[in-house]
């Protein structure tokens, strides 16, 4: 049999290529996923151990505060060889080019003999008080070099001129990083100075636990960790997100698997098939069912070893690339090199294997069922309405009511477990009821061309829809990569949607810009209009009045112009004249209800409003007008600014702070911050999600290549005589690029309604109880639209070679073949 093995994989191995290929990609991808995370991870803690060299204990606040008598206590212990106290200060700074001053943290420099510290990549450390280095990152973000003089200042109004004497080396650190000074100087710019943590060093023949009891023993109420236990707590705050990240990655390659898993199982089933007389001859000459069947699982584990093999190597190298590639950003992350482990190289290698193996148990056991003297007759069509395909479709329908049941308790539950058992049940029973709904929708989607496009159209239709069973094969494996990602495309454009509008409704204003005790400039709103980002701008006008025995601010902004800046319809509609709108806070100090009178007393003058409560703007707002009869002369004191939401949220932020220079103090605010990170978030998912899943689409499209390629060396004889009946060859190209079409066209349209559908209940089981029920589901027209002609184009590509190849035969050579 080991002949018989070897001679079948070189005689049918360019009909296993498909196969082989949609493994490399499966194994690739999870290899790519695995080795980044080992990467990741294996960096930081190289990092984290780096800076922590020396420390055999760590005392962190807890419960309370680390205080002086604290420090002390520890450097009295004779377990303690050096004890590093972590402190700094915290002061404004004012780089060049910048209207206003920004923040520096500032750490003291401590004994390295024993303890890692801060090293210079140039430059000194700091010896005199007013000498200072700062991280690298900080110097070339701001084009500070080294003899630079630096302008500090405390919060309350101290001022220091500082001379920059080193760059400190920041390669290997997270972020951006503090400057660091001497004890002394931090002393004096911070007197009274936050101590962070206090790093201890073991005397010689003390071990790290017996350092950690000791310490504990002085430092009641304070967190205390061994220098490992440190290590191992620094490196889960930084790898949580990389362990998620992972996660997410592990999880979308185990979904191109199983998808390279069907292209694999259709594959053998439809060679196996074509083998049939190949088999039968084997039983002939004395071979078992058991020898037959350990042919087939033979091969595909050869198959299967080799093309994981080959996986593996090509995630290794596209692991590389990428991280070669990630150097090149500045993420704020050390540079991360290529780590490998055996679970990074073995386990895909394994995984490949057996996932080979098990795809092809299924056609290897129907294999062994054909009687040898009924396989050397020509093999019939298979029958539609077996007594087994019945109980599928039985067993499909009922997984499909039960899984749809499922999706609706947890969309009203709010439970997400729910919604993903859910929603596997009923894809699995989608996938059993495959055999009948994917014939009829190809009936269906087909009725057109097959009237419309003649014969070969019409051929066509029927030979998609003549194996019903391998026609469900080949588009459930383009199906779940479709369904996936139109479910990931609606999923994120709900949760954004409801994202949107629950921001509009906490933060309905983008940015506020205030003054306090200072008077605007003639052209400050002029000169906030001119920002890029910046697409409204609303001047308001504050003024302080009386109610009762409260005083409180008021803030009257023009009713016209309202609309324009508030991005919530409706509090917009609420800002008229004869009301103020008050937030939750007030209206309890205040003690009103909605439609309450409030009057307001200002400078002799006074009026009564109905109070309506509204969130997200200031305590009180009111309209102009009526802030004119309070304050007839009251300035304008601030601008509400709308941003363009295509716009850099940060950049546009830090335009805004750093405008009007005339005046000292310009206060900030506003939800433009939170938006634009979250909207990143989003945007970052999305593309990553989508090329992701990309993958498990590009294996199913391959599958879609190798059914039309298997099934044009079927169906030689029937193309010969097609063509022998005056079929010309560009005909028989289109007859195959409809078949093919249809298969993708209808894997795009079910899997997009599926997406839709898991989509929309997955935002509701995840958002309802977050938002109080007010989940808001979208529709990416854009995007599904997208997807579907990607599914059409993938698929008239997948049927150019099956389709040249087809046309190359000739049809007097072809009607020749067994």
């Amino acid at each position: 049999m080991r002949r018989s093995i070897l001679s079948s994989l070189r005689a049918h191995l360019g009909r296993l290529v498909a196969a082989c290929l949609a493994i490399v990609l499966g194994v690739g991808f999870g290899t790519l996923a695995l080795s980044v995370h080992a990467s990741a991870s294996h960096g930081i803690d190289e990092t984290i151990g780096k800076s922590n060299a020396g420390v055999d204990a760590v005392v962190e606040s807890d419960r309370r505060s680390i205080e002086p008598k604290d420090v002390a206590a520890v450097q009295k212990l004779p377990q303690a060889s050096s004890v590093v106290v972590d402190t700094g200060a915290y002061l404004q700074i004012q780089w060049a080019g910048q209207v206003r001053p920004s923040y520096l943290p500032i750490k003291a420099l401590y004994d390295t003999s024993k303890i890692a510290g801060p090293k210079t990549s140039s430059g000194r450390l700091p010896t005199g008080n007013l000498e200072i280095a700062i991280p690298a990152r900080t110097a070339e973000k701001n084009k500070v070099a080294l003899g630079n003089k630096l302008q500090l200042s405390s919060y309350d109004e101290k001022r220091w001129t500082v001379t920059v004497v080193g760059i400190l080396d920041d390669s290997t650190s997270f972020g951006t990083g503090a400057a660091v000074a001497t004890p002394q100087a931090v002393k004096v710019f911070e007197p009274q100075g936050y101590v962070n943590q206090i790093k201890v060093s073991a005397q010689p023949g003390t071990d790290q636990a017996a350092l950690a009891a000791a310490v504990g023993a002085v430092v009641p109420g304070l967190q205390v960790y061994t220098g490992a236990g440190w290590i191992d707590h620094e490196v889960k705050s930084f790898t949580n997100g990389i362990d998620v990240l992972g996660g997410v990655f592990g999880m979308f390659a185990v979904i191109a698997l199983f998808v390279a898993c069907l292209v694999i199982a259709n594959t053998f089933t439809i060679v196996i098939a074509q083998r049939t007389r190949e088999m039968a001859l084997l039983r002939c000459v004395g071979a078992s069912r058991r020898q037959v069947f350990s042919s087939v699982l033979a091969e595909a584990s050869v198959v299967g070893l080799v093309a994981s093999a080959i996986g593996v190597v090509v995630g290794v190298a596209l692991s590389a690339l990428g991280l070669a590639l990630s150097r090149e950003f500045d993420l704020e992350l050390p540079p991360i090199s290529l780590h490998l482990d055996l679970v990074s190289i073995f386990a895909p290698l394994l995984l490949g294997t057996v996932a080979t193996v098990l795809a092809a148990i299924v056609p290897a056991r129907r294999a062994t069922k054909v009687a040898p003297l009924a396989a050397l007759r020509p093999e019939a069509a298979p029958a539609a309405a077996s007594k087994r395909g019945v109980v599928r479709l039985i067993l499909g329908f009922l997984l499909l009511a039960g899984g749809g049941l499922l999706l609706a308790a947890s969309a009203a539950m709010s439970q997400v477990v729910i919604g993903v058992a859910g929603g596997v049940i009923s894809f699995v029973g989608v996938l059993a009821i495959g055999s009948l709904l994917v014939p009829a929708l190809v009936r269906l989607l087909g009725a057109l061309p097959a009237r419309k496009g003649g014969v070969p159209a019409r051929i066509a239709v029927a030979n998609a829809v003549r194996n019903p069973r391998r026609t469900a094969a080949t588009t459930s494996a383009l199906l779940i990569g479709v369904t996936l990602i139109s479910l990931t495309c609606v999923g994120i454009a709900s949760v954004r949607k409801t994202f949107d509008v629950t921001m509009d409704g906490e933060y309905p204003v983008d940015l506020t810009v205030r003054t306090y005790d200072e008077k605007l400039p003639a052209g400050a709103e002029q000169q906030l209009r001119d920002i890029k980002g910046i697409t409204q701008v609303v001047p308001i006008r504050t003024v302080d009045v009386k109610t009762g025995d409260q005083t409180l601010t008021i803030t009257g902004v023009d009713q016209a112009r309202a609309g324009s800046i508030i991005h919530n319809p409706q509090l917009a509609a609420q800002l008229r004249p004869g009301v103020a709108l008050l937030d939750l806070q007030t209206m309890r100090m205040l003690q009103l209800s909605d439609g309450s009178d409030i009057t307001l007393v200002a400078s002799g003058h006074k009026v009564t409003l109905k109070a309506q409560q509204a969130a997200g703007l200031d305590p009180i707002t009111i309209t102009q007008g009526d802030l004119q009869k309070l304050a007839p002369a009251a300035a304008i004191s601030g601008f509400w600014l709308a941003s363009d939401p295509k716009a850099d949220g940060p950049d546009v932020i830090d335009a805004v702070q750093q405008s009007l220079p005339s005046v000292k103090v310009l206060n900030v605010d506003g939800g433009l911050a939170e938006r634009s990170a979250y909207t990143q978030v989003f945007d970052v998912l999305l593309i990553v999600a989508v090329g992701l899943l990309g993958v498990s689409v590009l294996i199913a499209l391959v599958g879609v290549g190798n059914t039309l390629s298997l099934s044009v060396l079927e169906r030689t004889r029937e193309n010969a005589l097609l063509r022998a009946m005056g079929l010309t060859r560009r005909q028989l190209r289109g007859m195959l690029a409809v078949e093919s079409l249809l298969m993708a066209l209808v894997a795009a349209g079910l899997g997009i309604v599926l997406g839709l559908v898991y989509g929309w209940t997955g935002t509701a089981a995840l958002m309802s109880s977050q938002t109080d029920g007010k989940v808001q589901y979208a529709v990416p027209v854009t995007l599904l639209v997208t997807i579907a002609l990607v599914a059409a184009v993938a698929g008239l590509l997948a049927s150019v070679l099956p389709a040249r190849r087809a046309a190359k035969v000739a049809p007097a050579g072809a009607l020749a073949t067994e």
